[in-house]
């Protein structure tokens, strides 16, 4: 785990969110104290969420289509600029 000052996690943030993405994680400091970790985001892929629902025994109804579907929804790009409330 690379150690940071938070003036140089600023001027390598690009870098640093590269890393992330490649599983590397970072301690960044402040005045020689620790404050903050930027690590990997957890990933989870329609497989698993599929075995999450089928551990329900039944409850739910998971067909086989449905981790491909979750994987294409992962996919989709996301408006931010637009208000997903407003019909």
């Amino acid at each position: 785990m690379e150690e940071l000052s938070a003036s140089e996690a600023a001027r390598r943030f690009s870098a640093v969110l590269d890393g992330a993405e490649d599983g590397e994680s970072f301690v960044i400091t402040r005045g020689g104290k620790r404050i903050a970790m930027i690590v990997p985001a957890p990933r989870a892929n329609g497989d698993a969420v599929a075995d999450v629902l089928r551990r329900w025994q039944g409850r739910l109804a998971v067909d086989d289509d449905f981790a491909a579907a979750v994987h294409a929804a992962g996919d989709t790009p996301v408006d931010r600029d637009s208000d997903p409330w407003h019909g």
